[in-house]
């Protein structure tokens, strides 16, 4: 199977020598990268746990590599267990597309203010109900199930380069995509920082910035209480 979950069980499992099922810390949409994803699976091979990593990037393809392993209690689910996740989305602020980082930001021709992105990402941070930053269709928006509490969101500007980070409990499919989006609207000034509250408050999916591409956002890490 050609997805990250299919190469690495398929591995796990002829290490382990017996069929392996590995759980995620969650689903990602198609396109998005990840510094430091983390699953879980439950082992009872011969092989030392020390040696399953190098074992693993001996076979992964070039863009998959284990980072870590360690033990973890009886019952730990890599979804169930973590208590808050780290998204980047990273935007590059120029006329030209750069072709070394195409495949990784987002571009922005029109100037970006950063005093204004990072006063509106500040309106984000708290326990809200997201379903205005929520992509329609939703098995959560559809179970009311939309809120979530965002502890950190910052914008930081180097060079060309601005990097929007996202801190939160939990997420809405697409919801730091359109987070993004709703950013670079006050930005390029098209909306107020004080104009977030009212916005969340609607929670009308229209009156938010677009779904930005998948491509400018990563996973950064997936923060555990072990």
């Amino acid at each position: 199977e050609n997805t990250i979950q299919g190469k690495l069980e398929t591995l796990l499992s002829r290490i382990a020598g017996e069929p392996v099922e590995i759980h995620g810390a969650g689903r990602t949409d198609a396109g998005v990268h990840a510094r430091r994803f983390a699953l879980s699976f439950c082992y009872t091979g011969k092989v030392p746990m020390q040696k399953i990593v190098p074992a693993l990037n001996a076979h992964l393809p070039p863009d998959i590599r284990a980072v870590d392993i360690r033990s973890v209690p009886d019952g730990f689910h890599a979804r169930y267990a973590a208590h808050a996740k780290t998204y980047r989305y990273y935007i590059l602020n120029t006329r030209v597309d750069d072709p070394f980082t195409y495949d990784t930001c987002h571009r922005v021709g029109a100037a970006l203010n950063l005093a204004a992105m990072q006063a509106a990402a500040a309106q984000f941070i708290g326990t809200h109900d997201f379903s205005a930053l929520c992509a329609s269709g939703s098995s959560a928006a559809a179970h009311g199930d939309t809120v979530r509490t965002i502890t950190d969101c910052t914008v930081v500007q180097n060079g060309d380069l601005f990097t929007i980070s996202v801190t939160a409990d939990g997420y809405l499919y697409n919801m730091v995509r359109i987070l993004a989006g709703t950013l670079v609207d006050a930005g390029l000034g098209k909306r107020t920082p004080e104009s977030i509250p009212a916005l969340l408050e609607s929670g009308d999916r229209r009156r938010a910035g677009p779904t930005l591409p998948a491509k400018g956002l990563f996973l950064k890490k997936v923060d555990y209480d072990l």
